[in-house]
C-alpha cells in the first residue's frame, strides 16, 4: 500500500539568516539540533543515529541564507524522505524558517510510521528553534542512548513524567537524570519531551517499535561516561518493566 506525505512547519526565530544557514546546512550545525551526528560533504548529507547509518541524502538546493534542500534516494519499495528549508530575513536580526518534510512511506503500517515521524519532526524542529534562540553559533556533542525495550508506552511515559515530578508543560522547571540536571521544558507531545538547561538540551523520544531514546545535546562537550550514566538511569527507571 503505502502513502505519500508532506509535513510543513514554520517559526519566527531570534537569529539572523546566516546563523540559520549554519544550523541547517553544515554538519556541526545539524548536530546541534537534529538526530545523532551529521556530515555534509560533496553534495551528500550523511547522518548516524546511535551508531546506525541513516540513508544518504543528496543536496538538491543550496542558496546560502535562503534555501537548503536534500533528499534520500528512492528505494525499491519507493521509500524516500526529502527536507526543504526556506529562510526569510525579518526585522531586528530575526528570520522566518520553514521546513517541509515530504516523501513516501511503503507498507501497510505507514500510518504508525508517519505518526512516529511526525511527532519526531515536531520535536526536532522545536529543538532547532530553541537552539537558534539560546545557543546559536555553539556546537553540541550529541549523546544518544537507547534504554531497555518498552512494551507499554503509556506506562513508560508515566514513569518518566513521575521522575520529573508529574506531567510537565512547556515552561515548567524540572529536575531529572543523573546529577540531577535542571532545566525548563520547551516542548512536549505524545511521543517526545524536550528540556533546555543552561549548557545542554535534553530530549526523550519514543522509539518506533523500540526503546525510550535519550538524545541529548551538551554544548560544553561530552563528559566522560555521560552516555553510560544516562543508560543506567533509564535502566533503573524501567527496572520493573513496562
Amino acid at each position: 500500500m503505502g502513502h505519500a506525505f508532506e509535513f510543513p512547519q514554520e517559526a519566527l526565530v531570534e537569529a539572523a539568516p546566516g546563523e540559520v544557514w549554519e544550523a541547517i546546512s553544515t554538519g556541526p550545525g545539524i548536530d546541534s539540533w537534529f538526530m545523532g551526528r551529521t556530515e555534509v560533504a560533496g553534495g551528500v548529507v550523511r547522518t548516524a543515529f546511535g551508531g546506525f547509518a541513516m540513508p544518504e541524502s543528496t543536496v538538491t538546493a543550496a542558496e546560502p541564507g535562503k534555501r537548503f534542500a536534500h533528499s534520500s534516494a528512492t528505494g525499491e519499495d519507493g521509500r524516500f524522505v526529502a527536507y526543504e528549508f526556506l529562510v526569510e530575513g525579518r526585522d531586528r536580526g530575526s528570520a522566518l524558517v520553514r521546513l517541509v518534510t515530504s516523501g513516501f512511506l511503503p507498507g501497510d503500517d505507514w500510518e504508525d510510521e508517519f505518526e512516529a515521524m511526525s511527532r519526531g519532526m515536531e520535536m526536532y524542529f522545536a529543538t532547532l528553534v530553541e537552539y537558534l534562540g539560546h545557543f546559536a553559533g555553539r556546537v553540541a556533542t550529541p549523546v544518544t542512548v537507547f534504554g531497555p525495550p518498552v512494551g507499554d508506552w503509556p506506562r513508560a511515559w508515566e514513569l518518566l513524567q513521575a521522575a520529573l515530578g508529574g506531567p510537565p508543560s512547556p515552561g515548567d522547571r524540572v529536575r531529572l537524570g543523573p546529577g540531577p540536571v535542571q532545566g525548563v521544558v520547551y516542548f512536549r507531545n505524545s511521543q517526545t519531551l524536550g528540556i533546555r538547561a543552561d549548557h545542554a538540551i535534553y530530549r526523550f523520544l519514543q522509539g518506533f517499535h523500540g526503546p525510550m531514546i535519550a538524545a541529548h545535546l551538551p554544548f560544553e562537550g561530552e563528559r566522560e561516561g555521560e552516555g553510560e550514566r544516562w543508560r543506567a538511569w533509564l535502566e533503573e527507571l524501567y527496572a520493573n518493566g513496562t
